[in-house]
């Protein structure tokens, strides 16, 4: 194979969705995209640490107004009510984090415990077998939809959850030795009586948030187009169809990891909800289960806790983080590692190019494409990495393509390697192992490179 399997589409659909790059691409056998702009106009120059939490060149000084005030909503923490400071209170009573950057700090990736640590920046979604409405994942009776790790004084925290790792080794054929972490998880200290015996754990590490207003601009029908596509190598993309709470209809899902928020404000406005107990004009409820007893005789912070104009803010905040630019694009190493990564087939899923449509929030950004390397789509990842939770029409198995922009600054923004939903794999390199399923052969093809390819594969991704 010298050309991705993205190349085996018919070149109309490329001129479709407006890459032109890409087209020229699979027809020449030239690399795409090798400009250091991921984002256009809306890339950041900045390779920090404080590289992801950059606003987009060009907004309007309403916007930026906007985004600096939703920044600091963002990193201030919630407290309990009732409290002197009004807009802010209401935490919980039940919650996962304090502040969206408790999670997301510096905007960017969490990862899995150290021994001996709590869940800093990574939370368990919980159901039992079945599915509710649209494939709704069935909540546990007790515990809800999402363990709790943290209460307000006064209450104890729903449950701890304890990681253990079983390492699995191989060798590369020309001997070169990998090990990763194979990660079993366990409910302990229920505070409301036992877990259903049936309950199903799905980790999950938080997620860089650069680029989601870009990505929220895809058209829905650039992302329909690469769905109906037909299998290629073992490769087929998904539509992940989920409720839209501001329409009341069934959207495409495009964030979350397993693609079941619709949109920026939706997905922001479940983590006020999901990981910190605040209601909002989406979230009305408060996140305890009616079999809870304690959590109801805890005042609340008004009715929606999260204000329309603060919550309208994160989002504003969220949306409109830049993109970091590439580094190192010139050199040959990084060039020979573009050239492999589409030749393996990994741009099948994690697509170059994107068109990007004018988006009401951001109309001043003037851009035509970016380079997520993404189709934000499910595909299926292989036993090793299911979860065996239905999210909505994702199954156990499928897992939204993640962008790979960014991933290169994530040791310096972060500190850190951990990748994947769950954090379990330590390196780029790890990461790759685990892909299974769709991403077989892809994988297959990268261990059966040379030590000097691989590593050239892995310079590329750390380009990104």
């Amino acid at each position: 194979m010298t050309l991705p399997w993205a190349c085996a589409r018919a070149p109309k659909l490329f001129m479709a969705l407006g890459a032109i790059a890409l087209t020229a691409a699979c027809e020449h056998g030239v690399r795409m995209p090798h400009e250091a702009a991921s984002a256009g106009p809306a890339t950041v120059t900045d390779a920090t640490r404080d590289a992801f939490g950059q606003p987009m060149p060009g907004l309007s000084q309403a916007r930026r107004h906007q985004f600096f005030v939703g920044n600091s909503f963002f990193n201030l923490n919630w407290v309990s009510a009732p409290a002197s400071v009004s807009d802010r209170d209401g935490l919980g009573p039940l919650f996962n984090a304090r502040s969206c950057s408790a999670c997301h700090f510096k905007d960017g990736r969490g990862r899995p415990p150290e021994a001996g640590e709590n869940m800093l920046s990574m939370l368990v979604r919980i159901s039992v077998p079945g599915a509710g409405p649209n494939g709704a994942p069935l909540p546990d009776p007790i515990y809800g939809d999402q363990l709790q790790s943290s209460a307000v004084p006064g209450l104890t925290a729903e449950a701890e959850v304890t990681i253990e790792y079983r390492q699995v080794r191989g060798t590369y054929p020309d001997g070169e030795v990998y090990e990763l972490l194979s990660p079993s998880y366990r409910i302990a200290r229920t505070a409301f009586g036992p877990a259903s015996t049936e309950i199903l754990l799905s980790p999950r590490v938080a997620p860089a948030l650069v680029g989601l207003g870009l990505l929220e601009a895809v058209p829905d029908a650039t992302l329909e187009l690469l769905a109906s596509e037909t299998e290629h190598e073992g490769i087929t993309g998904r539509i992940n169809r989920v409720p839209d709470l501001t329409s009341g209809a069934l959207s495409i899902g495009r964030f979350g990891w397993k693609a079941e928020q619709p949109s920026v404000l939706q997905q922001t406005a479940g983590a006020f909800n999901g990981d910190m107990g605040l209601t909002s004009r989406l979230f009305t409820s408060e996140n305890h289960t009616a079999r809870q007893s304690g959590p109801e005789h805890f005042e609340s912070g008004g009715a929606p806790e999260v204000s329309d104009e603060i919550l309208d803010q994160v989002t504003t905040y969220v949306g409109s983080l830049g993109v970091p630019a590439r580094r190192d694009v010139a050199l040959p190493q990084v060039s020979r590692g573009e050239d492999l990564f589409l030749e393996l087939g990994c741009a099948g899923c994690h697509v170059p190019t994107l068109p990007v449509a004018s988006k009401e929030s951001l109309p001043e950004i003037g851009i035509e494409e970016i380079h997520p390397y993404t189709d934000l789509l499910l595909h299926d990842m292989g036993e090793g990495l299911s979860d065996h939770r239905q999210v909505y029409g994702a199954s156990g198995g499928e897992w939204r393509t993640p962008p790979l922009w960014g991933l290169g600054l994530v040791s310096k923004v972060n500190g850190h390697t951990r990748l994947l939903h769950d954090g379990r794999a330590r390196s780029t390199s790890e990461a790759i192992l685990w892909h299974d399923g769709e991403a077989k052969l892809a994988r297959e093809a990268f261990i059966h490179l040379q030590q000097v390819e691989r590593t050239a594969v892995l310079a590329f991704l750390a380009s990104l």
